[in-house]
């Protein structure tokens, strides 16, 4: 007779392999926890991360500079970490430490740390701005010093005062509209240094289309916890396709928007006879030489164009909004113009205005428009600060709000007090720079930009307070409207929310100077007269399959 054996399979179960894998998932979290607070240990103080997610849902749905600032406070430090994801964060709210890490120690400080979306999904490392620290990087910086070095900012000062000089023009015609004259007004100086083609018309879209661009990709900057912000705490959502990820809010890899358009913009000016030795035919020249894909070119040009006329003119609206807000410092002001340059001609580079100086000054460090101090700054190697662990490549940031209104430094900081920039005066205080402020960031990083943009701020801001009577508004009553001095935007470079204001013209005498300088001022501008045929907002609805690609 047969026997029949019966043989139980050794085969694990579906459950089985699930808990498994549940057993597995909960061992290498505990394992990456673990990691986490034993580097927490060694790190700069902060809040207690949770697994995966760090702090990243802590984080305020708005302008997390200042709840980075009431971190430093609470934990009584001038360096804080905060986790977004499983990566700490640095983040430095002193100037002293600020100047301590990214300016003493600017060889190790130099490089960026891994940025999913303001880099890997965008610019990538075909822009100086998201570009690790190295040789690249070099070549783009001196590539960038060719437009905006300090070499060149002075031979600069001609055009720039013209154009000061039809924003003041612009001003008596229509003072309503100042926010928009001061965008023409910084899109045009960059835009005649970069195509040697100014912008004459307030109304020209290429203004609000530059001015938007930048303004968004200012907003792909700034730590949050919703998407597309997102994705640096859960980096593997970026590997998505587009169609299959609407949390990627059209963001990815190759996307190129924004940077043909650039390229486009170089090239048409290269390529006019009348165009000069413009900024786009030198990176075109030395493209060659160099290697230059075509979308460093576009983002050299981009650079240039986008970042210097947002943020001059987000500068020039701040210092309107501080007129109306602290108007016992115009006297002073007013009185030193007067004596100085007296009522027939506007201020000029030459002039010894040193309270104008220390005005501009206090414009710069009371409301930065780059508050967080621009892009990250990254560690090359290992570091230790005041006893603290700064692991390689970590996101180091300088917080500027916290940095410049630290009553250490600045007392009375949400105070417009030129007067903290003259020495003697009771509200002055030391600085780790000479500058006495850190608007344009630390180190090798700092903004390529600082000596246009300051040029252009102190011709504009001395001109405009020679000028005029710059006021609050009057309600239908004849009461005075009041200005909000913390109602700003949230981005990166960030500026005053809309408001209403009087600017007049200061005497009869005056107006008649600006506008005698405003007629001449155009006259000499009219070399630089001309348009593009492109226009970002319609450019990816045309066709423009013949123009090279940026990859």
């Amino acid at each position: 007779m047969g026997v029949m054996v019966h043989l139980q399979s050794t085969a694990p179960s579906a459950s089985q392999i699930a808990i498994g894998l549940v057993l597995l998932g909960l061992v290498a979290l505990v394992v990456d926890y673990t990691r986490m607070l034993l580097l927490r240990q060694k790190m700069p103080p902060g809040p207690l991360p949770w697994p995966i997610v760090g702090n990243t849902f802590q984080l305020p749905d708005e302008k997390p500079w200042i709840y980075f600032e009431t971190l430093a406070k609470r934990h009584n430090t001038p360096v804080i970490t905060y986790w977004i994801g499983r990566n700490p964060t640095v983040w430095i709210c002193e100037a002293q430490a600020a100047s301590e890490i990214l300016d003493k120690r600017a060889a190790i400080y130099s490089s960026r740390p891994r940025m999913i979306v303001f880099a890997e999904l965008t610019f990538g490392q075909s822009n100086i701005v998201s570009m690790f620290y190295g040789d690249r990087w070099r070549l783009h910086r001196k590539l960038t010093h060719m437009g905006v070095g300090l070499q060149h900012v002075r031979s600069y000062s001609g055009f720039q005062n013209n154009e000061s000089r039809v924003v003041a023009l612009d001003l008596v015609k229509d003072p309503a509209d100042y926010v928009m004259h001061f965008e023409r007004y910084a899109a045009s100086v960059v835009s005649i240094i970069g195509f040697n083609r100014r912008i004459k018309d307030k109304n020209d879209p290429i203004i609000t289309d530059v001015i938007a661009i930048m303004q968004r990709a200012a907003e792909l900057n700034v730590p949050g916890k919703t998407f597309p912000m997102l994705m640096e705490t859960f980096p593997t959502l970026s590997y998505f396709p587009n169609w299959m990820a609407p949390w990627k809010h059209g963001l990815g890899r190759g996307n190129g928007r924004g940077r043909n358009f650039y390229y486009a913009l170089a090239e048409e000016a290269a390529n006019k006879e009348n165009h000069g030795n413009c900024y786009a035919k030198k990176i075109m020249e030395e493209a060659p030489k160099y290697g230059l894909s075509n979308m460093e070119i576009a983002a050299l040009n981009g650079n240039l164009f986008g970042a210097g006329s947002d943020t001059s003119s987000s500068t020039l609206i701040t210092f309107i909004l501080a007129c109306c807000a602290f108007p016992e410092v115009l006297p002073r002001a007013q009185e030193e113009l007067d004596r100085v340059v007296g009522s027939y001609r506007s201020p000029g580079l030459d002039d010894e205005l040193p309270y104008i100086r220390a005005f501009c000054k206090e414009v710069f460090r009371w409301r930065s428009v780059a508050i967080i101090g621009g892009q990250p700054h990254a560690n090359i190697q290992d570091d230790w600060y005041n006893g603290w662990y700064i692991p390689k490549n970590t996101w180091v940031q300088g917080n500027v709000w916290a940095i410049h209104r630290n009553p250490k430094d600045f007392p009375e900081p949400d105070r417009f007090a030129p007067e903290r920039f003259i020495e003697g005066h009771p509200l002055h205080r030391p600085f780790p720079n000479e500058k006495g402020y850190m608007t344009f960031g630390w180190g090798r990083r700092v903004c390529s930009g600082q000596g246009l943009a300051e040029q252009g701020t102190f011709l504009t801001v001395a001109r405009l307070l020679w000028g005029f009577n710059i006021q609050k508004a009057l309600d239908a009553n004849g009461k005075e409207i009041p200005v909000d001095i913390f109602a700003y935007t949230n981005g990166l470079n960030m500026r005053p929310q809309v408001f209403e204001c009087r600017i007049t013209p200061r005497t009869s005498e005056i107006k008649e100077t600006i506008e005698r300088e405003g007629k001449q001022a155009l006259a000499e501008l009219a070399q630089y007269d001309g348009e593009s045929k492109y226009r970002a907002s319609t450019f990816y609805l045309e066709d423009n399959t013949k123009l090279p690609s940026t990859k």
